[in-house]
């Protein structure tokens, strides 16, 4: 069985293809063989030790994948060898076959592709937690989306038109943006070389945006808080720009301004039947043909470690998926 192995820590270039002992499922695990998994930003964190979640070494990535169950470990009930499921398993997906509790596996919708269904349940969830629950979104405010074209940041783009929001997407290319405007973006803002706090004012008027969905941090936090309208929800996702920025405190306390945590695998943990219940809105929605997953890229297994660094140098447009099988 081969495995995408981080041996030590460090860039991805340090990762090694191994060959490894089939696993066998225990007590309440199925086994699933891997046809697709989504890369993720976690992925870029943990084999640096960056992460909130630090395995032991040796381990592999990939949080999420989607396959064909291939064997089922004792008192298992809800699937059967052979059912097409998805699975998060937090890391350890970036393998042949690997084993997962079956309480983080869930049958494939329909006729939903194994590309889209590795690469649906983190991005997805992420933000539709975080602008129905964190954010609570209304109908007719407005969305301020950064790093808009990334992985996150489009499900964010097309989840907050899909709520009712106008859209304002902001990203760092006009082939960026471009692909944000299909996918309803109402405005976009290259703050490669525009102004973001000038842009946001002038496209709304100067009231600023309801709602910031931030998973880039960085230099582009503080401008972007300070386009937010009275009463706004500042979403933090992620750091993808590399610095954790600072914020100065008088800033939500003159505008009235909410500074709100986004963490989708704590939410998944401390409150599943809402995560559950989220995901089923999504897998509706999807099958209603309302949601248009973007896989931008597929790279075997064995390249796994050129498809994180793609999500490093913030060169992916949505989805990155890794194939095997």
């Amino acid at each position: 069985m081969k495995a995408l192995v981080c041996v030590e820590h460090g860039p991805p270039e340090k990762l090694v293809v191994q060959e490894l002992p089939m696993p066998e499922p225990g007590k309440g695990e199925v086994r699933i063989a891997m046809r697709a998994a989504g890369v993720n930003f976690p992925d870029v964190l943990i084999i640096q030790n960056l992460y909130q979640s630090k395995p032991p070494l040796p381990f592999s990535p990939g949080g999420e994948a989607a396959g064909v169950v291939d064997a089922v470990g004792e008192g298992v009930s809800r699937f059967r060898v052979g059912d097409r499921v998805m699975a998060m398993i937090g890391n350890g997906a970036f393998r042949e076959y690997f084993c997962a509790d079956e309480s983080r596996v869930m049958p494939i919708a329909g006729d939903m592709p194994f590309d889209v269904a590795a690469g649906f349940t983190m991005t997805y969830g992420t933000s539709h937690h975080a602008l129905k629950q964190r954010a609570r979104l209304q109908p007719g405010e407005t969305v301020l989306v950064l790093g808009a074209a990334g992985g996150v940041g489009l499900t964010a783009v097309e989840l907050s038109k899909l709520m009712g929001a106008k859209v304002i997407a902001a990203a760092s290319s006009d082939e960026k943006l471009a692909l944000c405007r299909d996918y309803g973006a109402d405005a976009t803002i290259n703050y490669a070389r525009e102004d973001l706090k000038e842009r946001v004012k002038a496209l709304t008027g100067g009231k600023g945006v309801d709602v910031v969905y931030d998973p880039v941090g960085d230099r582009y936090t503080e401008p972007a808080f300070r386009s937010i309208a009275w009463n706004g929800r500042y979403l933090v996702i992620g750091f993808a720009a590399g610095e954790i920025p600072k914020l100065p405190l008088n800033l939500p306390l003159i505008k009235g301004a909410s500074i709100v945590g986004v963490f989708w695998g704590a939410f998944s943990a401390n409150e599943p039947a809402l995560r559950a219940a989220n995901m089923q809105e999504l897998l509706g929605w999807f099958a209603a043909g309302k949601l248009k997953p973007h896989v931008s890229a597929h790279l075997p297994l064995e390249r796994g470690g050129e498809a994180i660094r793609m999500l490093m140098d913030r060169k992916a447009r949505g989805k990155v998926i890794l194939t095997a099988g």
